[in-house]
């Protein structure tokens, strides 16, 4: 079973780990502001994003239309409104995200993704009303304390990590409800969205028109490399894998980011910062130590 499964994982851990590494394009662009990198990030997306859709999933696109025309209008309506959501939450956490790698500190980035995945949980206990054990409820106490310990140290890195995990956090309990349409599509059509929300702005307030190759290298590196293939990657090993495990692995992310952070942009880590996110660390395997046994001895759930 490990076997028929490991394409798969492989898929699952390869598009976590290049999101590991996305601060490196990121801090190269650091001379440039925040929102005009999120401008020709979205741009971009768009066009690479649709050119993959009609080359590779038309069938699923058509059929997507298909289900929304056929659908009663007050479940067109729901779906309009999560959508709308969901792009405004997705692209306040891209920028607040680029934003804290570029002008905070990457260790604040990485931290707020691995956090982000428990205020999900808590946040679907909350609001969807989604079950959780004594054991998970012990855990997102521990990752409490860790934050609260964080913020003795440091409040406005701990807040920035907070704001965009919790960004993301309710973008992906949007994408929860939204159980009938295809993922891919959805994310192309919220990044439809943005645009059209980021056209005003970015008349108004954008610089010149950028024109180096240093920069729409980057964006184009961005675009396809760290937006749009680990989602293809994560859609598809999202075939052979439950949610849950691909939950998992997701702490992949944040660990190589912190490496990254420490090892390759030489940010300093104090011991008061180590042992909270050490704490949070055993939270994580605590919240997750079901899927862990499972993952571990092969068993199907």
């Amino acid at each position: 079973m490990l076997k028929s499964k490991s394409r798969y994982l492989f898929a699952a851990f390869l598009s976590v780990a290049i999101w590991g590494f996305f601060s490196i394009p990121l801090r190269n662009l650091k001379a440039f502001p925040s929102e005009e990198i999120l401008y020709y990030r979205i741009f971009t997306s768009l066009v690479v994003i649709w050119i993959a859709i009609l080359l590779f999933r038309r069938k699923i696109l058509t059929k997507d239309i298909r289900y929304f025309k056929n659908a009663l209008p007050k479940e067109k309506r729901i779906i309009v409104f999560q959508i709308i959501g969901a792009t405004i939450l997705l692209t306040l956490n891209w920028y607040t995200f680029i934003y804290a790698v570029n002008h905070i500190n990457l260790k604040s980035a990485a931290f707020a993704y691995m956090v982000c995945p428990l205020i999900t949980a808590f946040g679907g206990f909350l609001i969807l009303k989604e079950e959780l054990s004594n054991l998970k409820l012990v855990a997102l106490g521990i990752a409490l304390l860790s934050i609260i310990m964080l913020a003795t140290g440091s409040f406005i890195d701990v807040l920035w990590s907070v704001i965009i995990a919790a960004l993301y956090a309710f973008y992906l309990i949007i994408q929860r409800k939204m159980q009938h349409l295809d993922k891919l599509n959805v994310l192309a059509l919220q990044i439809t969205v943005a645009v059209l929300l980021m056209l005003p702005f970015y008349i108004y307030h954008h610089a010149d028109f950028p024109t180096g190759v240093w920069f729409w290298s980057h964006i184009v590196i961005i675009a396809v490399v760290f937006t749009v293939i680990p989602l293809f990657l994560s859609l598809y090993a999202l075939i052979g894998i439950p949610s849950s495990t691909l939950g998992i692995i997701i702490y992949v992310n944040p660990i190589i980011a912190f490496a990254v952070a420490v090892l390759y942009f030489n940010e300093k880590i104090s011991l008061h910062q180590l042992l909270a996110y050490l704490l949070l660390l055993f939270a994580v395997f605590l919240f997750n130590w079901n899927l862990i046994k499972d993952i571990f001895t092969f068993k199907r759930k």
